[in-house]
């Protein structure tokens, strides 16, 4: 038995589908290129509306105290330096 609140269920569940639309965006700029479009809108223009509606649920976890604010900045640090060591990223 899960020790998560329906509301949890709920905020992890849209989060889990807002991610695999991040990837999937990212799947179709690998595929098709930044700047093709469908429907009018461009491949870049879809990544940022996923990426917007990934980081409203990420601001809905911190919001909601399921995952700690203070954490997810170390943890942001802690995956800077190593891409600075593990990637050729500019920063």
């Amino acid at each position: 038995m899960s020790d998560l609140t329906k509301e949890q269920k709920e905020i992890f569940c849209i989060t889990q589908e807002e991610c695999a639309e991040v990837t999937q965006a990212i799947s179709k700029i690998f595929r098709f290129g930044i700047n093709s479009e469908h429907n009018g809108v461009t491949n870049i223009q879809r990544l940022e509306e996923e990426v917007g509606d990934l980081l409203a649920m990420v601001s809905l976890l911190k919001d909601k105290k399921i995952i700690n604010e203070d954490n997810v900045t170390k943890y942001i640090g802690e995956k800077m330096t190593r891409l600075k060591t593990w990637s050729s990223i500019e920063f």
